[in-house]
């Protein structure tokens, strides 16, 4: 009776502690350094090598900006920081999110450029565990959701509620700020930029588990489990393929056609879902979250065209056809 006693909590340890490694594995972000001005962190493999280059021109060149540093608190108190680069005091302000384990520095560098390209003003946030903010737990958008919340309450306390809102992610910040969606938003937030998002936590994770060769029937409960256990989130709540059904917020939604990890049909299943005005525009060649670097003029162009057919938010809502094989559609 004491052998199958302590077999049994052998087994219980076991397991628990394979739950404990795969949220370890999965959803903790472990501490990095701050870079210093010279050292850069550009996202590892072949398809962003040939745009070294211009990422470096693009941190270099909002290091020399400055930028202001900004802080809000968080629902559950953490400190989240991002940086404030003002393109005119009357200029909508886009506020900007990251992808899974990246920064803001990182993903977002030539983000500041495209926004002052169409006169706007950027804020460009760390997320809750990366960068300057505060956290070590990732959960694919479902508690970040109330982190962008908690970004448009402070520009509406710093610059009012007059001021024209944009919401943007990209990857995993996409997934963010359409998981937002699915909240009450001001009536300032005008739009949502979504490039390359994922249509939910449960396919990207499961899409990434067969990718390794890894047995989806077995892993991704454990996973889910560990995320419920230590990082205590729901990893199924409110995906964005469900959020963007109840939205009213204008909506436009960018993907590379050769991103090999966060699959360009999840973006044009999120636009058919879409429940609001929305665009789609996909990239041809452009690999994941390097749709603006390989077509910047394209890029820039379907952001004005979609600004002035919404009139950024000015003009009633309202749904029309849209052809579903057209590049880049509204």
């Amino acid at each position: 009776m004491l052998y199958l006693i302590l077999s049994l909590v052998g087994i219980a340890i076991l397991f628990f502690a394979a739950v404990f490694g795969c949220f370890l594995f999965v959803f903790y972000s472990a501490p990095k350094k701050e870079l210093a001005d010279g050292e850069y962190d550009f996202p590892s493999g072949k398809i962003y090598e040939p745009y070294y280059d211009e990422m470096k021109r693009w941190i270099d060149q909002v290091r020399a900006l400055g930028g202001e540093e900004v802080s809000t608190t968080s629902f559950d108190g953490l400190t989240l920081c991002g940086k404030y680069y003002e393109f005119s005091p009357d200029a909508p302000l886009e506020i900007l999110f990251h992808g899974y384990r990246g920064s803001a520095l990182r993903d977002l560098c030539g983000a500041v450029e495209r926004c002052f390209a169409i006169g706007r003003s950027a804020l460009i946030v760390d997320q809750r565990g990366s960068g300057k903010s505060g956290g070590r737990v990732i959960t694919f958008g479902v508690k970040e959701r109330f982190d962008c919340l908690s970004w448009i309450n402070y520009a509406n306390e710093r610059f009012g509620k007059n001021k024209k809102i944009i919401l943007t992610g990209i990857s995993m910040g996409a997934s963010t700020v359409m998981m937002a969606a699915g909240e009450k938003l001001p009536e300032n937030v005008v739009c949502i930029l979504a490039d390359c998002g994922y249509s939910s936590a449960e396919a990207i994770i499961k899409k990434v588990m067969r990718q390794l060769h890894m047995p989806v029937r077995i892993f991704y409960p454990v996973v889910k489990l560990g995320a419920k256990i230590f990082g205590r989130f729901d990893l199924e709540e409110m995906p964005p393929i469900e959020t963007v059904k109840k939205c009213n917020v204008p909506m436009i939604f960018i993907h590379g056609e050769d991103d090999d990890f966060v699959p360009c049909q999840m973006s044009r299943e999120l636009f058919e879902a879409c429940a609001s005005r929305k665009s789609i525009m996909t990239v041809p060649g452009a690999g994941h979250g390097l749709a603006f670097p390989a077509d910047k003029e394209g890029y820039l162009d379907t952001l004005r065209l979609f600004e002035q057919e919404v009139g950024e938010g000015v003009s009633p809502l309202r749904r029309r056809p849209t052809p579903p094989s057209a590049r880049a559609t509204f």
